[in-house]
Order: structure tokens, then C-alpha cells, then sequence
């Protein structure tokens, strides 16, 4: 595990180098949507990544979120990668974005590394093993009430056109806890669970790129990770709720509150 952990490493850190170097040049941006954005660096970053790692694993399969699956076909090895999450931030340049990378083994999450670069700041974990920030070891808050609690969250980029917003979630939150951000990058989002920066975080629609480091960084910083229900969850599941454990049933109750 430690040269996939080595190369992962590698892979999130020259992925944060191209960022930075472009962030003044950022070249095209595309809308893959209304308000969901590509740009040249996402692409390139995504290659260079794939790059990387499939040279020294070119038996392992590879799920990017610019350029979809590649390398080896149902390999036991899938690599997760999202090149550049956060780029609307990025392309407004909004100094909240990063480089997300997993490594999926016979189905389960074993190793994630998120990069990132404008605070040179590396998240790293692999199950069993602990959770760090810059090699020094990090966990969730202690705290148990909502009142006491900073949360984050994010919406899809159907929210103009869907009744699925998040908007309510928010609204009861925000009424709830201490306070609720929206810093737009879902890695980071868990990576500050994770750290102790917030003490819980739920999202609806996301993809595997988003969750797949992140997620295993909380569970190994000690926190809880499910469906909104408080059911069992998967990287494959569009909603994720996130926190320290303590509070995780007052969200649950709060996600899953009847409207009326």
C-alpha cells in the first residue's frame, strides 16, 4: 500500500503545482451547464494525474470526473479522482479548491489524499491507519450540540431548476447550529470534518470524485459518515451526511424531518 499511497501523494501534489502556476492564465472555461464550469486546467490536471498513476499502475482502472473511466478494465484497483474540485471558486479565483484522490481496492475505499494548494496543506489517510494533515495526525470536535456546532454544506447545480434543492436543509440549519458555510468544495468540506474546522457537513447529488477521499478521512478521524437516514453509505450514493458522531443523530433528525 505504501507505493500507491507514495504515487497518490505524488499524483495530488504536481496537480496542485499546475494550479497554482495557472491560476493567473486559467485559459478557456467551458459550461458543461448553466452555471457548472470546466476550465483548461481541470482537463490538464485530470491528464496528468491519470498520467502518473497509470504509468506505474497501468493494470488499474481509473474514474475521473472530466474524462470518465479509463485503464484497465474491472480491475481490483479503481483509481478516484476529482483534478480539480472546486473550480468555480477556482475560476473566479476564490482560494478554495483542491485535488481529490482515492484509491477503490475489491470495492472499499483504501487510501485518500487531498491536496490542497493554496494553503499547502495535504490530507492523507488509508483505512485502519488514521487520519493527518501534513503528516501530523488529526480528529473530529467533541462537540454534542447543534447550537455549539460550525457546519457546511453545498448545492447541486440544478438548483435553479429542481425542487430538490437543499434549500430547507439549509434553512433548518442555519436556524439550528452556530453557523452554516458553503465554501463550494465538497473534499474540503469533509477534510475540515476531518480536521476539526467544522463539526459537520451534508450534501445531496454528488459523484464518487467528490466523497471518496473525504469521507474515508472522517471515519478515520474518528467521525461518522452515512445517508441522510443515518443509513449504511456509498461513494455511489448522491447524498452524504458527514460530522463528528456526537451530533449525527440531531442532523438525522433534521434531514429527515417530514415537510409539512
Amino acid at each position: 500500500m505504501k507505493k500507491f499511497f507514495d504515487i497518490a501523494v505524488k499524483a495530488a501534489r504536481e496537480s496542485g503545482r499546475i494550479q497554482i502556476e495557472r491560476s493567473k492564465h486559467i485559459g478557456e472555461v467551458r459550461c458543461k451547464g448553466d452555471i457548472n464550469l470546466v476550465t483548461e486546467v481541470d482537463l490538464l490536471c485530470e491528464k496528468t494525474i491519470k498520467e502518473i498513476i497509470l504509468k506505474e499502475f497501468p493494470g488499474h482502472s481509473f474514474l475521473g470526473e472530466e474524462g470518465g473511466e479509463g485503464g484497465a478494465a474491472n480491475a481490483p484497483f479503481k483509481w478516484i479522482v476529482d483534478p480539480l474540485d472546486g473550480t468555480t471558486n477556482y475560476a473566479h479565483g476564490f482560494p478554495v479548491y483542491c485535488t481529490s484522490i482515492a484509491l477503490e481496492a475489491e470495492g472499499t475505499v483504501a487510501l485518500g489524499v487531498v491536496f490542497d494548494p493554496t494553503r499547502n496543506e495535504l490530507f492523507t489517510t488509508e483505512r485502519g491507519k488514521g487520519a493527518f494533515l501534513n503528516g501530523e495526525r488529526i480528529s473530529v470536535t467533541q462537540r454534542e450540540n447543534l447550537i455549539e456546532c460550525l457546519l457546511a454544506t453545498g448545492f447541486a447545480y440544478d438548483v435553479r431548476d429542481t425542487k430538490v434543492d437543499n434549500i430547507e436543509n439549509f434553512t433548518r440549519f442555519i436556524k439550528r447550529a452556530r453557523a452554516v458555510r458553503r465554501p463550494g468544495s465538497a473534499a474540503l468540506d469533509l477534510c475540515y470534518v476531518a480536521s476539526g474546522r467544522l463539526d459537520g457537513y451534508w450534501e445531496m447529488k454528488l459523484r464518487p470524485w467528490d466523497s471518496a477521499a473525504g469521507h474515508l478521512l472522517v471515519i478515520e478521524a474518528g467521525g461518522k459518515v452515512t445517508l441522510f437516514d443515518g443509513s449504511e453509505y456509498s461513494i455511489y450514493t448522491p447524498e452524504i451526511l458527514a460530522s463528528n458522531g456526537r451530533v449525527h443523530d440531531s442532523m438525522v433528525e433534521i434531514l429527515t424531518r417530514t415537510k409539512s
